[in-house]
């Protein structure tokens, strides 16, 4: 874009973009973000079990938690295990193509979890993933979920 001075002469005005600042902002949300995403995810602390197979999670899925005092987790948000179903139930999805992640302590009893196994059935869906830690070689639980 060029403009004329009082002068008569014509200039052209600076049209370049410093984007240094751009991309320093950018490195920055992008360190904040890849540190609090994996303290977002599993905001309820659970001793899962440990077994020998453990297969990664790899898909955002929905994830059912029964801590130690048996109180359940739909995500982070305590819920009534009698509204279960009906939570689970997303709209215009197929119930039998849904995956649902359960992480249950190991101290809970085998009786509350087979009443979330039963409600999750009940909202018709038969992918039930249940969430373990891995053993490592020596037989000692390893760090990590």
């Amino acid at each position: 874009m060029a403009f004329t001075s009082n002068t008569g002469q014509t200039r052209s005005s600076l049209a370049d973009i410093n984007i240094t600042p751009l991309v320093d902002v950018v490195l920055v949300l992008l360190v904040i973000f890849m540190i609090t995403a994996p303290v977002l995810q599993s905001g309820i602390e659970v001793s899962v079990p440990k077994t020998r197979t453990v297969k990664e999670i790899t898909e955002q899925r929905q994830v059912l938690t029964i801590d130690r005092d048996q109180q359940v987790f739909l995500g982070d948000k305590p819920v009534n295990i009698h509204d279960l179903a009906q939570l689970l139930l997303k709209p215009g999805a197929d119930p039998s193509q849904q995956v649902i992640y359960l992480r249950a302590d190991e101290r809970v009893p085998f009786g509350a979890f087979a009443s979330v196994m039963d409600a999750v059935k009940q909202a018709g869906i038969t992918k039930i993933s249940i969430v373990t830690q891995p053993l490592d070689t020596k037989g000692r639980a390893a760090g990590g979920q």
